[in-house]
């Protein structure tokens, strides 16, 4: 493992916005993360740093980051475990490579395959679950141990990850075969036609309510290319905050807040964060 001390986070930010962190630790072997659990407090695993907003200041966190665990290994045709680590879009490159389908809708989709198992990440009506066979986790009691994904309770953008704080180190994917290139291009020009991708950015902010989209009730609400100091509602897509160049981790949170508070007031719907937030404990 490698340790890094009094390290700036917002080099681990999308959003280009974070404090100092106590403890930067860079995992290379799964069997090191029972050592660092049990030497270390208030640790919080990162993962690209795509959807993740982080306070400023001198943050009392240690930050946990497997991105050098980052390996493919085929364990036959159409079944392929990948290490949490990996870059997401690099596997999408290894299925155009071998010919696997079944992921080609998230083409594009910044961020590490763990970090998309852990929220169950989608778009374009799939998500990363739908090819899963089983997941590799360190659990609460520093255990690493194996699940099937029918063992497994998740649904839209959740899984049980998240509220039992499991770090996910790999995950099995069963792959048809025929990977669809025309479909990732035709997706890949859709996010550039219809995303802020020039500008510093942690992707959807919010949630789609059932039977809607945050995008649709921000806009339709008046709210987008709203500016509070360094931060914007984009103009181009409305569920996408924007950092302008000096954006805050206060005017950031100042939009969240302001964009809950007007969707709850006119349209009765309480809209949830689709980021997350990591604030200062000390503060």
């Amino acid at each position: 493992m490698k340790i890094l001390e009094n390290h700036e986070m917002k080099l681990h930010s999308n959003m280009k916005v974070g404090g100092i962190a106590k403890r930067f630790i860079t995992v290379e072997d799964k069997n090191e993360l029972k050592e660092i659990f049990e030497n270390n407090s208030n640790i919080f695993l990162i993962g690209n740093g795509t959807n993740t907003l982080i306070d400023e200041g001198n943050l009392n966190i240690t930050f946990v980051s497997l991105k050098k665990m980052d390996n493919i290994r085929e364990l036959e045709r159409g079944l392929v475990e990948v290490e949490a680590g990996l870059d997401f879009n690099k596997l999408i490159a290894y299925m155009n490579k071998n010919n696997y389908s079944g992921l080609e809708n998230l083409a594009g989709i910044p961020g590490s395959v763990g970090g998309l198992v852990y929220m169950n990440g989608g778009a374009y009506g799939s998500e990363i679950f739908d090819c899963i066979s089983e997941i590799e986790i360190f659990d609460e009691n520093h255990v690493i141990r194996r699940i099937k994904k029918e063992d497994l309770d998740f649904s839209y953008r959740r899984t049980e990850i998240q509220s039992k704080k499991w770090i996910i180190i790999s995950a099995v994917f069963k792959f048809k075969d025929g990977f669809d290139l025309q479909k990732v291009i035709e997706i890949q020009a859709l996010r550039e036609s219809k995303q802020p991708l020039d500008l510093p950015n942690l992707g959807s902010t919010f949630k789609n309510p059932a039977g809607d989209f945050s995008a649709r009730l921000i806009s339709e609400a008046g709210l987008k290319g709203t500016v509070i100091g360094g931060a914007q509602i984009s103009e181009k897509h409305p569920n996408f905050i924007v950092n302008r160049g000096t954006a805050t981790f206060e005017d950031i949170s100042e939009i969240l807040k302001l964009v809950k508070n007007t969707i709850s007031e006119k349209y009765g719907i309480n809209l949830e964060e689709e980021i997350i937030i990591i604030k200062n404990s000390d503060k």
